[in-house]
């Protein structure tokens, strides 16, 4: 796969997971990933990717101080 291809590729594929690709543009991707295994590999690294993420980065929880900061920055209307 040529470089350009490939970007194409992964972007597709990225649009694809986050749905924001239109149903044509859906549809016309998943027969290619049908039909050629190298697409196929790169829609499954990106699925896995996203699950090791999801299931193994945890994120902290922002302090209840920063929080109330937060929140009284919003309130204070600008002049």
């Amino acid at each position: 796969m040529r470089d350009h291809n490939y970007q194409d590729l992964v972007q597709k594929v990225t649009m694809y997971l986050d749905n924001e690709l239109t149903e044509s543009a859906e549809v016309e991707l998943l027969r290619e990933i049908k039909t050629n295994p190298a697409y196929f590999e790169v829609l499954s690294k990106e699925q896995s990717f996203r699950e090791f993420i999801k299931s193994k980065i945890h994120r902290r929880k922002p302090s209840p101080a920063l929080i109330q900061s937060i929140k009284e920055k919003i309130r204070i209307a600008p002049a």
